[in-house]
């Protein structure tokens, strides 16, 4: 096993380590004028994403953050600024800057509304992409809350009946602590898949499954790049298509950023500000009976999904975050796994700013 600069070729996997992709995020974020305290926070998430598997959301998303700077369609300097409307409820305008700052100030409130008042809610307009809703929903359960995070995003799927892209594959967030076993957090799109999944496989070039999308002419693809001309198609077929027009009746229209298809893409430099809106509410969970009760319960229903009885080829029934769970105790370990070409994309950008590229390591055993 042997520790290389950034730029190496190797056959299978890369693999970078939190500490050398946090370095690497602050530093390039911190070359595009990004105040240092937004910086931590940016890469914080986008690194939590890669840890958890969630690797559609992580630091690959950088180069398409930044070609929005640099097209001036994303404020890299802007903060979010808060508004008090009720004593449990604020407003958030995100001013162009990065959605994981607005989401993070925007939970952090509600969070503190929640404590004093058994509940918060947070309505966040004029944010960007956010990441990793899951991001926000671990910030409240490590306040012991309970938590919703919604978001609203760019048309990519259609209403059912539909064939034109009008709604977001936008994530459904929640979560809440639990004693001794693993925190309930749930974190989903309305789509079949998550349209950052088909990104990752064109980096890759890898073929995508055929019922994940359809192409410009309306056929089921397993390419990629056909499948980004064309839409995603939604769980469940109506409901999942409900799901998402409640993403953006309670992320955009309340909130009152773009709604109805007029979301920006986070992969369209030269388009126009995003205005992707949030809706964030944290819960006291010791409202109705103590916190040690609470988790209790919580235990409980751990054991039961997890104990319950397995169908035929199911090895393991697996309680919802908790895969991502090992998966972050893995990487951690032994780094993000990362293909060359990634690697390579990401430290190009790294070289327009004289920042210096990820650190990664070759693992010979593998």
């Amino acid at each position: 096993m042997t520790t290389q600069d950034s730029g190496i070729k190797s056959e299978g996997f890369i693999y970078v380590f939190p500490d050398s992709a946090l370095i690497f995020v602050e530093s390039i974020l911190g070359a595009y004028g990004v105040p240092t305290e937004n910086a931590a926070v940016i890469a914080k998430c986008l690194i939590e994403a890669d840890l958890r598997g969630v690797d559609t959301h992580g630091i690959n998303r950088i180069p398409s953050y930044l070609a929005r700077i640099r097209e001036g369609v994303l404020d890299p300097k802007a903060s979010p600024e808060l508004f008090q409307i009720t004593p449990v409820v604020a407003q958030i305008d995100g001013h162009n800057s990065f959605g994981f700052l607005s989401a993070y100030v925007g939970m952090a409130r509600a969070i503190e509304m929640a404590r004093e008042f058994g509940i918060g809610m947070v309505s966040v307009k004029n944010s960007n992409h956010f990441g990793m809703a899951a991001s926000f929903v671990l910030q409240a359960i490590e306040a012991d809350m309970m938590s919703l995070v919604f978001t609203n995003s760019s048309p990519a799927l259609p209403v059912w009946g539909s064939a034109e892209k009008l709604m977001g594959v936008s994530p459904i967030a929640c979560g809440a602590p639990a004693g001794k076993t693993k925190a309930f957090v749930l974190d989903m799109a309305p789509s079949v898949a998550a349209r950052g999944k088909i990104y990752k496989a064109l980096r890759r070039g890898e073929k995508i499954p055929v019922d994940w999308a359809l192409d410009g002419e309306g056929r089921p693809t397993e390419d990629p790049e056909s499948a980004l001309k064309g839409v995603m198609l939604p769980i469940g077929g109506p409901k999942g298509s409900g799901l998402a027009i409640m993403m953006d009746v309670f992320s955009g229209v309340l909130s009152g950023s773009a709604f109805a298809g007029h979301v920006t893409s986070p992969h369209d430099a030269s388009g126009s500000p995003a205005h992707v809106g949030h809706f964030i509410v944290a819960i006291k969970p010791d409202l109705f009976m103590g916190l040690e009760a609470f988790k209790e319960r919580m235990d409980y229903l751990y054991q039961r999904v997890v104990g319950s009885a397995k169908r035929e080829g199911v090895e393991r029934v697996f309680y919802p975050g908790e895969i991502e769970d090992l998966c972050r105790e893995e990487r951690v370990r032994s780094g993000v796994p990362f293909v060359v070409e990634e690697v390579e994309g990401l430290n190009r950008e790294a070289e327009k700013v004289g920042v210096e590229g990820l650190r990664v390591e070759v693992k010979t055993d593998r």
